[in-house]
């Protein structure tokens, strides 16, 4: 008698062990989950249990939210340029001498940090398979990507085919990392001339500096300069050149200050087209509402 209790407690054990691994299987965790189904299955003996219904519900709820998808670390979101507030004045921030695969993705954290777009005048030597990576970030952002020359050498003092040749270098690696063509050139040194008139077609632009080229030029100099000068339907005229770090430090304290004034962001295309107008021959636009050849 006294073997027969011992196997019927033996066998009342099993089960509840059984039972307790079943549920570890169904929760799919360790002591805490144990510890929320017990709570659970008390919460609904009070309630008088849960209906087959709720389950169904509550299994349709889980089985309705997707997966998250693993992403792709080699993709860009473009930047949300639209405003989000009521801006009244729209400039564009521009950056020449790249590209690089320092400076130019230092100043590509900095404008997807800030939200804003900005339009790239390249040297076509710079061009290379990795800087092309920077070219091809700032296109995927929304920014444009413009003509600075082949060499960065004084053009007006070249032939009409040393002209074409720097000029189309530049525009057919575009062309080759982004499947567009340069739209703007901006003159190496502003040194403008004839043959260059002649011989290129797209429209000239200039802006406004701050010597940010020149590394004993402080960050506070530089956010100064462009704070005092720019004014509705400016371009600014910046570096993004290789080691150009002050520059990046500039623009992260210049772009919200200037948002604050109710400026609004754009690529130079862009700026044309929010003012209506249709880029004229023969002139050298530092802003876009500009009457005189030089502003």
């Amino acid at each position: 008698m006294f073997k027969r209790i011992l196997k019927v407690t033996a066998a009342v054990l099993a089960l509840g062990v059984l039972g307790g691994c079943s549920g570890n299987n169904t929760s799919g965790s360790s002591d805490n989950g144990q510890s929320s189904s017990a709570n659970d299955a008390s919460v609904e003996s009070s309630a008088g249990g849960s209906s087959s219904a709720d389950t169904e519900s509550s299994e349709r709820s889980s089985d309705d939210v997707p997966e998250e998808s693993s992403s792709d670390e080699t993709s860009v979101t473009p930047i949300n340029a639209e405003p989000d507030y009521e801006w009244d004045k729209v400039i564009a921030l521009t950056f020449d001498d790249g590209p690089n695969v320092e400076t130019t993705n230092e100043v590509l954290d900095v404008l997807e940090k800030h939200q804003v777009v900005a339009s790239f005048f390249l040297i076509g030597n710079n061009i290379n398979d990795e800087s092309a990576k920077s070219v091809k970030r700032a296109y995927d952002l929304g920014c444009e990507i413009n003509n600075h020359s082949k060499s960065h050498g004084y053009m007006d003092k070249m032939s009409a085919e040393e002209i074409k040749e720097e000029y189309d270098f530049v525009d057919q690696k575009v062309l080759e990392i982004t499947g567009e063509h340069t739209k703007f050139f901006r003159p190496p040194y502003i040194s403008v001339g004839e043959e260059m008139w002649e011989n290129i077609s797209a429209p000239f632009i200039s802006g406004l500096g701050c010597n940010d080229w020149d590394d004993n030029v402080t960050v506070e100099r530089r956010v100064a300069v462009i704070n005092r000068g720019v004014r509705d339907g400016c371009i600014i005229l910046m570096h993004d050149a290789q080691g150009n770090h002050k520059t990046v430090e500039a623009i992260d304290q210049l772009i919200p200050m200037l948002k604050e004034q109710g400026y609004r962001f754009t690529t130079v295309s862009g700026l044309f087209e929010e003012k209506g107008i249709e880029p004229a021959p023969r002139m050298i636009y530092t802003n876009v509402t500009q009457q005189g050849m030089w502003g």
